[in-house]
This record gives C-alpha cells, structure tokens and sequence, in this order.
C-alpha cells in the first residue's frame, strides 16, 4: 500500500531539500590588528565579512606593548594577522610563535612604502626583547615607522589588506575591491579638505614630543624644529631641554606638539619657560576622544595644529 504525502508534508519536505541546498554564508574573516589604524583600514576593506581584533585600543605606547593572555587567545583564532612591521611592534614576534596557530597569515603593511630614517642613536643603546631580538631604542634600522600618519602611505597599507583579503577568501573578491576604491576616494577627498584648511596656515613649524610626526610633517608641510624624546623609553637630558628651549626663544616657536601616552610634565615646562602654547595630538586612533577612526585622526591631528599655530600668531 504506497503512502499518499498530504499537502502539508510536501511542503514540509520541499522546505527541507531547499534549505539543504541552499549554500551557507562563510562565517566572517577572523583577522588581528596590531594597532587601531589596521584594525579601521581593514574593517573599511572588508566590510561585513570580516571580525576584526585591534590588540592596541590607541591609549598604549605601541613601542612598549606587552600582550595580555586574551591576546594570545586572539591570536589563536585568527586567519590573518595585521602588522605595520619595521621594529614598531617588538612583541608581536614571540605572540604569533606562543599562539601555535599554524594557518595564520602575517601581513606586514609597511612593504613598499619610501621610508624615512630616524636619527643615528648612541652607541650601545639598545635592548634585549622577549623573543631574544636585540633592538635598538626609539630608533629603527629599516627606517622610522610611523608610516600610516601620512595618508599616501595608508592608501598603499590598504592596498595590502585588501590583496590579503582576497588571497584568504576570494569568492569576496569584488567586495574587498568595491570597499577599497570607495575608502581611497574618501581619503582623497579629506586630504584636499585638509589642504584647503592649512593653506591659510604660513608658519608651520613646531616641537614634537617623540619621532612619531616626520610623515605627517611631510605631507602636510610642517616643519619640525625640534623633539624632546629622541629614544623610545628615553628621557631628555637637561641639557637637552636647555637647548630645546634656547631654540624655542630664538626663533620664536610658538607650538609644542604632545600625545596622550607620552609624559606630560615635560611639555609643560617648556611651555612654562617660553611662552609656546601645548597642542595635544595622537598617533593612533582612539587616543583622544573624536579620533576613533583614521579619518577623524586625520582630520582631528591636522586641524587642531592649525588652530594652535594661528592663536599663537596673534599673541
């Protein structure tokens, strides 16, 4: 005796063969970042089909970072990692070897990019890392790294994670591209903005805290007269300090370029002995409140020196 399917059950079983036939959406690319900027270059490229980790939230030194246990947890479940590479991150070595994660991809974003050196440190300085690297302090032999504060370069970095997103999923390959062409057309557009606003702007020149600014000055045409920091984990001598500011009287400079994770004291005594007028900037996005993505930092970094320098002008 065949059975005969009531209308009910057919459809019960037609809605069961399609749903065994339609394909299941991949679970998001799981990717590292290094530092803030990575992490927002990346989830611009990739969109929705990424989850993207930043180790840094943009409060820490990247120089002095240690990672924490959740790190390495991270890590583990990762497909791609993220770094900027040219000894900035120091640590991140021995994090990806402790992780055991044998399918990860490392993408060092800094390939390709004209490098600017740092100065020639003392002899000896130096120390040992955790992964038995011996680097020299706040000095780079590759050349300074803070390459993403000048946004050719950061296009050039977005470059390589989207080519990184499609080597690791390639049916998403028009999507990773589509985003990109859309971010680098937003960065255009904010460097002109950013030019427009510093066109009104005719001395440009300033003291920095650390070598974090040179791409930045280069770009946008600052110039920079003097560092109080010359070596990560460094502080100035007093003669140091007694030239910066004998320079500082000399040649009337008016600004003092700061950043939230370095000593502030400092800053503030030269702005004590001379009269120079404290802006406070940030290197990674988050560092200081409206900066959470590259183009608010950007934006954020480039208009408050201007307004600095223009209030000192007319005292």
């Amino acid at each position: 005796m065949l059975a005969v399917m009531t209308p009910v059950l057919c459809l019960v079983a037609w809605a069961t063969v399609d749903a065994a036939e339609q394909p299941r959406e991949a679970e998001p690319l799981e990717v590292i970042a290094t530092i803030p900027v990575l992490k927002d270059l990346a989830e611009h490229v990739g969109g929705s089909r990424v989850r993207v980790v930043s180790l840094l939230s943009g409060l820490e030194n990247e120089h002095s970072y240690s990672p924490k246990p959740s790190d390495l947890v991270a890590v583990r479940k990762a497909r791609v990692l993220l770094e900027v590479g040219l000894g900035l991150e120091v640590w991140v070595a021995s994090l990806v070897r402790n992780s055991g994660n044998s399918r990860l991809v490392v993408i060092t974003t800094s390939k390709g990019i004209a490098l600017l050196r740092d100065h020639e440190p003392p002899k000896g300085a130096g120390e040992l890392q955790a992964d038995g690297r011996f680097t020299l302090q706040g000095d780079h032999q590759e050349g300074n790294p803070h390459i993403w504060l000048d946004p050719e370069n950061a296009k050039i970095m977005t470059r390589h994670i989207t080519e990184a997103f499609i080597a690791a999923d390639a049916a998403h390959a028009s999507a990773y591209r589509d985003n990109q062409a859309a971010y680098l057309r937003q960065l255009d557009q904010l460097q002109a903005e950013l030019a427009e606003r510093l066109s009104r702007v005719p001395d440009r020149r300033i003291i920095v805290h650390h070598p974090a600014w040179p791409y930045f000055a280069r770009r946008f045409k600052f110039q920079i007269a003097g560092e109080i920091v010359r070596q990560a984990g460094a502080e100035p001598s007093a003669r140091h300090l007694q030239e910066l500011i004998t320079a500082i009287r000399k040649d009337h400079i008016r600004v003092v370029v700061s950043e939230p994770q370095l000593n502030q004291k400092i800053p503030e005594v030269l702005a004590q002995e001379t009269g120079a007028r404290v802006v406070m900037l940030t290197a990674l996005p988050g560092g200081i409140a409206g900066t959470e993505t590259y183009l608010d930092m950007l934006r954020y970094n480039v208009t408050r020196l201007a307004e600095a320098l223009e209030a000192a002008k007319t005292h």
